[in-house]
C-alpha cells in the first residue's frame, strides 16, 4: 500500500470524456488514500478549429480566458485541472528533428502550466502516472522533476496509424525514461521489456461488484426473459458491436453451426454490423443499446457468453475487460485465443475460429458445474481496481524502495 503521497496523473483521455476510462477508474481509487492530481490535455489549435462547438472545447477556451479557473477539486482529496496553454498541431509533420522541436515545445508549455496548480496544492515528492500519452510525457521527467515516472501502457498504440507515425520512435525513447512501467496485458510487458528491465504485468481493474449476484439483486430484463423462456441455449455478448474488434464473420457462421441456440447480442452497432447478414437470421436477436446498469442482468440470462474478436496486430494484446464482467458472475466464457487472453486460459475456452466456438460451445453447456462458477466467480472478483492498483503500488516499492510503504 501507498498512502499519503501525492499523485499526478495525465494521459490521453480527458476525466469529461464520456466513455468509461481506465485511467479515470485508477485515478479515482489512487485518490482514497493519496491526494491526486488529474490533468486534462490542453487544447491545440486543430482541435480548437474542428471541435470549436463541443462542450470540451468551450470549457478549455473559458480556461484560456481567464473566465473560468483551470483548478477544479471534485473530493476531498482529487482535483482535476484544465492547463491554461494552447498546444501546437504537430502529428502531421514528418517524424525527425522539426516534429521533437515542437514537441518539446509542447512539453514545456504543458510543465509550464501544470506548476501553478501543484504549487497551489503543495504537493511534494509526487508520483507522475502517465497514462500512454508518449508524446507529451517524453519531457516530463526532466520538467517536472517527479520523485517517481510511471508509464502505463493499455493498448497497443503504435498499431494505430496516428500514433505509430511517430510512436514507433518516441515510445521507446520515453520506456527506457520511466522508473517502472505497467501493463494490463502480458503482450504489453513483453514489448516493455526490450527498453527496460522494468516493465510489469499488473492486470485490469473492473466494477465487479456490480456484476456479483451475491450482493446486488439483479434481475433478468423482461425482454431477455422472453427468449430464456423458449428453453433455447442463450448465447450473448454484451458490448459495442464494432467490427474494428469483433469478427462479423465468426458469429454468421457460427449461428449458422448453432440454429438451435438463440445468439443475443447487447449494445450499440457500427455500420457493418448493422448490414451483416446477421439481422437475416431467425435465432440472432439484436438488443440494441442498454444502460450501464441493466447489463448485468442481461449477462445473467446468458448461458454462454461470448467474446468473438479479430485476431490481429490491433487487438492481439487488448485486455478484454468484459470477461471479468462475465466471469464474476460465474458464466462460461469463450473468446478468441489472443496473447492477453492466455492471462484467463484457466477460466475460460478459446478458440480460434467458428467451428472451435461450436465445439466449445457443447463442452462448456455439458460440463458446467456449480464448481467450475464457483471458481469463475473468485478469478473475476479479484480483479477490482483496488487489486489493480495494489498490483501498481507493489512495484513502485519494489523499484523505489520500502521507504515508499
Amino acid at each position: 500500500m501507498i498512502k499519503g503521497r501525492d499523485i499526478i496523473v495525465m494521459g490521453i483521455q480527458a476525466w469529461d470524456i464520456e466513455i468509461g476510462s481506465n485511467c479515470k477508474n485508477l485515478a479515482a481509487e489512487m485518490s482514497k488514500s493519496n491526494r491526486v492530481l488529474y490533468i486534462n490535455q490542453p487544447l491545440d489549435r486543430k482541435s480548437r478549429q474542428a471541435e470549436k462547438d463541443t462542450d470540451k472545447v468551450k470549457i478549455r477556451m473559458e480556461v484560456l480566458k481567464g473566465t473560468r479557473p483551470g483548478l477544479e477539486q471534485i473530493s476531498e482529496s482529487m482535483w482535476i485541472f484544465n492547463p491554461k496553454t494552447m498546444l501546437e498541431s504537430a502529428n502531421f509533420l514528418p517524424d525527425g528533428p522539426l516534429f521533437d522541436w515542437v514537441n518539446k515545445l509542447n512539453n514545456k508549455r504543458l510543465s509550464k502550466a501544470i506548476q501553478p496548480a501543484i504549487d497551489e496544492l503543495g504537493f511534494k515528492d509526487f508520483i507522475l502516472f502517465n497514462d500512454s500519452s508518449m508524446f507529451l510525457g517524453l519531457f516530463q521527467k526532466e520538467l517536472l522533476k517527479p520523485a517517481v515516472y510511471v508509464y502505463y501502457m493499455r493498448d497497443y498504440l503504435t498499431k494505430n496509424p496516428y500514433w505509430r507515425k511517430h510512436g514507433l520512435r518516441i515510445e521507446p525513447k520515453l520506456i527506457t525514461k520511466a522508473d517502472l512501467v505497467v501493463n494490463n496485458s502480458t503482450l504489453y510487458t513483453e514489448y516493455g521489456k526490450q527498453f527496460t528491465e522494468h516493465s510489469y504485468m499488473v492486470g485490469q481493474g473492473c466494477e465487479v461488484d456490480d456484476f456479483d449476484d451475491e450482493i446486488n439483486d439483479i434481475i433478468i430484463p423482461a425482454d431477455l426473459d422472453e427468449i430464456v423462456k423458449k428453453g433455447k441455449p442463450l448465447i450473448g455478448y454484451v458490448g459495442f458491436l464494432s467490427s474494428r474488434r469483433l469478427s462479423i464473420k465468426l458469429l454468421e457462421e457460427l449461428a449458422e453451426l448453432e440454429p438451435d441456440h438463440s445468439f443475443v447480442l447487447v449494445g450499440p452497432e457500427d455500420e457493418n454490423f448493422k448490414a451483416s447478414k446477421l439481422h437475416q437470421m431467425s435465432n440472432v436477436i439484436f438488443m440494441g443499446s442498454r444502460k450501464p446498469e441493466e447489463l448485468p442482468g442481461y449477462i445473467k440470462g446468458f448461458d454462454i457468453c461470448l467474446n468473438p474478436q479479430l485476431i490481429n496486430d490491433a487487438t492481439i494484446g487488448n485486455y478484454p475487460r468484459k470477461i471479468d464482467e462475465y466471469l464474476a458472475m460465474g458464466k462460461p466464457t469463450i473468446a478468441s485465443s489472443t496473447k492477453a487472453m492466455e492471462y484467463f486460459k484457466d477460466f475460460t475456452y478459446l478458440g480460434v475460429n467458428a467451428r472451435d466456438y461450436h465445439d466449445l460451445i457443447t463442452k462448456a453447456l455439458a460440463e458446467d458445474s456449480e464448481e467450475l462458477r464457483k471458481g469463475r466467480k473468485t478469478f473475476g472478483k479479484s480483479h477490482s481496481w483496488e487489486n489493480n492498483v495494489l498490483a501498481i503500488y507493489e512495484y513502485i516499492i519494489k523499484v523505489k524502495g520500502k521507504s515508499w510503504e
